[in-house]
C-alpha cells in the first residue's frame, strides 16, 4: 500500500493557487475580523485599493510590501518574497524567490 504524502503548503497551492501577498493580507484581515476600510487605514492606503490588491488586480512593489510588514508586525522578509513573486507570476515567468539579507 502506497501513502500519498504532501506538504500543507502543496495541497493549499493545487487547491487555492500560490499563496500571494493580497491572499495573505485577505486572511490576516479576515482572522482578526477588520473591516476592510479599517485595514486599509491601518496601511495607510484606500479601501479600493486594497481590494484591488486583495484581489490581485494590483500588485505591490517590494517597498511598499515592506512598509505593510512593518505597519502590521510581520517579518519583512515574507511580504517582500511574495511582492516579487507576484511580480515574476504576472510576468508569466516561472521562478521561485529566495531572499537572504545582505
Amino acid at each position: 500500500m502506497s501513502t500519498n504524502k504532501q506538504s500543507a503548503s502543496t495541497y493549499l497551492t493545487k487547491k487555492f493557487g500560490p499563496l500571494s501577498l493580497g491572499k495573505f493580507l485577505k486572511s490576516i484581515r479576515l482572522s482578526e475580523e477588520i473591516s476592510q476600510t479599517t485595514f486599509a487605514e491601518n496601511l495607510n492606503i484606500s479601501r479600493a485599493n486594497l481590494c484591488d490588491i486583495e484581489k490581485e488586480r494590483k500588485l505591490v512593489s517590494p517597498e511598499r510590501a515592506a512598509r505593510f510588514a512593518k505597519e502590521l508586525g510581520y517579518p519583512e522578509k515574507l511580504f517582500v518574497k511574495l511582492a516579487l513573486e507576484d511580480i515574476l507570476r504576472h510576468s508569466k515567468l516561472k521562478y521561485h524567490v529566495e531572499l537572504k539579507a545582505s
